[in-house]
């Protein structure tokens, strides 16, 4: 795979993602299996990670999550094109940095895959060019043929985070490609998941039976995608991420795309807040700015460049401006302390520890411009003196 060379001669591995993570131990495993060599990283670290890559000489490196947008931020660095790189490999590369990605630091390939531990739902996008640029894979005619009943995009009820079902028949719905929807495994038994270590209700919440016909059994990859025409993989959210505002759906990935496309945006970590005496989720969007742009930044200007881009309903109505970003130990985005947190001044602090000092903006009712959130706003949603 990814035309690899082995050999003392052959291609090199840079590997600085933890070892204890499907991403960096797998890659780690089959690289040294296929006769490549691997020089590992103690940890991830902007400062180290370009010098590593040119000593070590290597041709690959991984990366996961935000890593990209890490390294993307940070400040010129003299030896961020010296190097032997050929193609990075991983799965979180987002569609707003691809690009910018690719060319300032000279890697002519970028192999994104999309898959989970679990390995049901597996796709992969070595991307050479522009064509298959920010997909997460590519499937031509023949494998699209061949999978139409194996992998099937399946209608979500967002109310319940479940599976849309049929209140008459029972049934799901399947979804067009192009439109996109929960990803469902067609499998033919529950042996075919090798399963949770002694969680067997979890291994059981894997998989949607009756779907579309009595009998049948389906694994859930918990993930929305869609498929063009050309056979290009998008991701659409993560199942449990798209909230609804308005009695509309709202894809927090794909908010934070266009957020994250504006001139001074460091990173743009979206997710929906529960408002009382409001039905839904109302969008809000934790802001990092570059540095050196905290001063000037127009949030208002951001806002109008929103709108012109996105749903009326999708555009957020509350801004988290943050100093530094949330997430996991594998560099993925963590919206879960933050949307537990939601705007509430008493529980800013409680769930993400650094986040105390955090300030809030809101569009108020009728307003059309972002405005500071004062506790005072809360009371009153809370009394039910505003309506959004």
């Amino acid at each position: 795979m990814l035309d690899q060379k082995p050999g003392p001669d052959g291609d090199r591995w840079y590997n600085c993602m933890p070892l204890y993570h499907g991403t960096g131990a797998i890659t780690c495993i089959s690289a040294l299996m296929g006769g490549m060599g691997v020089a590992v990283g103690k940890k991830f670290s902007v400062t180290n990670f370009w010098k590593d890559i040119h000593d070590s000489e290597a041709t690959f490196f991984v990366y996961v999550g935000e890593t990209a947008r890490y390294l993307l931020n940070a400040p010129p660095n003299p030896l961020e094109r010296d190097h032997k790189v050929r193609c990075c490999y991983g799965n979180g590369m987002r569609p707003d940095v691809w690009e910018k990605f690719r060319t300032r630091f000279n890697i002519p390939e970028i192999a994104e895959f999309f898959n989970s531990t679990e390995g049901m739902f597996a796709l992969l996008n070595w991307d050479k060019g522009e064509f298959l640029s920010a997909c997460v894979g590519h499937h031509g005619l023949i494998l699209r043929t061949i999978l139409y009943n194996r992998y099937v995009p399946v209608k979500i009820d967002h109310e319940t985070g479940d599976i849309w079902r049929d209140p008459k028949t029972g049934f799901g719905k399947r979804m067009p490609y192009a439109e996109g929807g929960e990803m469902v495994v067609s499998v033919p038994n529950e042996k075919a998941f090798q399963g949770y270590w002694r969680a067997e209700a979890a291994t059981k919440k894997r998989f949607a039976r009756d779907l579309f016909k009595k009998g049948d059994i389906y694994y859930r990859s918990g993930d929305a995608l869609r498929r063009d025409s050309d056979g290009r993989w998008f991701f659409m959210d993560r199942l449990g991420d798209t909230f609804r505002w308005k009695s509309e759906n709202v894809s927090t990935a794909e908010v934070a795309i266009v957020l994250g496309q504006y001139p001074g945006v460091a990173e743009a970590n979206v997710y929906g807040v529960t408002i009382p005496n409001h039905d839904g989720r109302a969008g809000c969007a934790a802001i990092q700015l570059l540095d050196g742009h905290s001063g000037s930044f127009d949030y208002n200007a951001l806002l109008k460049y929103a709108k012109a881009r996105l749903p009326r309903y999708a555009v957020p109505v509350f801004i988290r401006k943050v100093d530094a970003s949330t997430h996991i130990h594998n560099h993925k985005q963590n919206k879960v302390p933050l949307r537990k947190e939601g705007v509430c001044p008493s529980k800013i602090g409680t769930e993400q520890k650094d986040g105390k000092n955090d300030k809030f903006l809101w569009i108020p009712p009728r307003g059309d411009a972002y405005v500071d959130f004062t506790e005072s706003d809360w009371k009153a949603l809370e009394a039910g003196q505003a309506r959004l």
